[in-house]
């Protein structure tokens, strides 16, 4: 499997709804391979092996082999996940899907699970289809049962009629396939070849706004900031630029430390580099300025706060680097903000 990651509020959120029906949370956690540090910011990235060990044993705690299913019924989207947030912030049902395949790896990344978008729509014999196109489904089925239970549920809220006619599993029947009719509440069908929900034609144009339109801009500005910062975690420089960022502060930035933190060569960690048009010099340059500009930003550090915080021993030369980057003094970047 590739190194796929979903997002600490969606484990946060499993966690929470698990205790709440008995589970030991210290368990949870030590199954899982958490800590509670590693939930902490509901954006952070969590390795998703450890979300299937959760739901595992999660299942198993409270033991209910339903409990994706139950999760996904009472915990919407929107409590645990940014993209759940801008699907409710969306004016339509359409605008509402777009969303969801925009800023849906920030919930979980499929790359690899799937060719493309995980879920797709199709009209097949004139009817409209919404497929989870996630490779191997049936290996951990409870990603699609969650996904299709919110996708169901979360919009029944405030939709005035039923939005998913009939739901299509390929695996097989479970013993508690009862739940699946009780929560979807339409014609269930197991062993199919596709995992699918047919959906009404006209929910392109029904309305969802839930929340006012300005909330809408701010969540997908917000949300854009975290792909940037997912895709750039996927690049050799993105990955410099983590090992760098706690270190920043102490100076000890050099690459001989940084190459073998990564497992590589001094040599190898400039040539990966290149391949990105980057030099660790240029690396280590941009992080400062940008981490500059942010520590000024709102007065959160005085000037020589902030050249400590970015590695300078001494202030004049983190305001020469400033001017550079900048063409102003770190006085007057931080006085006109």
């Amino acid at each position: 499997m590739p190194n796929l990651t979903t997002s600490a509020g969606v484990a946060a959120g499993l966690i929470a709804f698990a205790v709440q029906r008995g589970a030991d949370r210290a368990t949870l956690l030590a199954r899982a391979g958490l800590t509670l540090a590693d939930l902490a910011d509901h954006d952070s990235r969590l390795p998703f092996e450890s979300y299937m060990a959760l739901m595992r044993a999660a299942q198993d705690l409270c033991k209910d082999p339903a409990l994706a299913l139950h999760f996904g019924e009472a915990v919407d989207l929107a409590e645990i996940s940014i993209v759940g947030l801008i699907m409710n912030a969306s004016a339509t049902m359409g605008d509402a899907f777009a969303q969801m395949q925009r800023f849906g790896r920030l919930s979980l990344e499929t790359e690899g699970l799937s060719d493309g978008p995980r879920f797709t729509l199709t009209v097949r014999d004139g009817q409209l289809w919404m497929v989870d196109t996630r490779a191997d489904p049936n290996a951990f089925p409870e990603l699609t049962e969650g996904a299709f239970v919110r996708l169901v549920c979360g919009p029944r809220r405030f939709l005035p009629e039923p939005h998913v006619l009939e739901v299509q599993f390929t695996h097989p029947a479970p013993a508690w396939r009862a739940e699946h009719d009780r929560i979807f509440q339409c014609p269930v069908t197991f062993s199919s070849n596709w995992n699918a929900m047919r959906l009404d034609p006209r929910i392109a144009t029904w309305p969802v706004a839930q929340q006012p339109r300005y909330v809408f801009g701010v969540l997908t500005r917000r949300a854009d900031d975290l792909l940037q910062e997912l895709e750039d975690k996927k690049t050799v420089r993105g990955q410099v630029e983590a090992m760098l960022l706690p270190l920043l502060h102490t100076g000890e930035v050099g690459s001989d430390t940084v190459a073998r933190a990564l497992g590589f060569s001094r040599q190898t960690l400039f040539r990966k580099l290149r391949t990105e048009d980057a030099t660790f010099k240029q690396v280590l340059d941009a992080l400062r300025h940008r981490m500059a500009l942010r520590y000024l930003a709102g007065a959160k550090a005085s000037v020589n706060e902030t050249a400590y915080l970015v590695g300078f021993s001494e202030p004049a030369a983190f305001s020469r680097a400033f001017k550079r980057w900048t063409g102003q003094s770190p006085r007057e970047v931080q006085l006109a903000r």
